[in-house]
């Protein structure tokens, strides 16, 4: 577990473009099987695919923020203790 998130830390860029194409993928995949219940035009499916890959993007996007905010400083906290320590 610590080698993928060792790994994600260090490819950050990557882990989200990762994401963001298998949310599409899986988003026209999801609307061409729904395709009998609501018969939609290609373009609307790739709007569709596009916005719910974005929204995702934007959350993953978040929380790696979140998580380099809160390395950084758990990073600066440790070496105030052995500085003053």
């Amino acid at each position: 577990m610590e080698d993928i998130q060792t790994w994600v830390s260090n490819h950050k860029l990557t882990t989200i473009g990762a994401i963001w194409a298998s949310t599409i993928g899986a988003s026209l995949a999801y609307n061409t099987y729904t395709r009998a219940k609501t018969p939609l035009k290609t373009s609307l499916r790739l709007i569709h695919a596009r916005m719910h890959a974005q929204a995702l993007t934007l959350a993953v996007l978040s929380g790696a923020a979140a998580y380099h905010y809160y390395e950084k400083n758990s990073g600066r906290s440790k070496q105030d203790n052995t500085i003053n320590g």
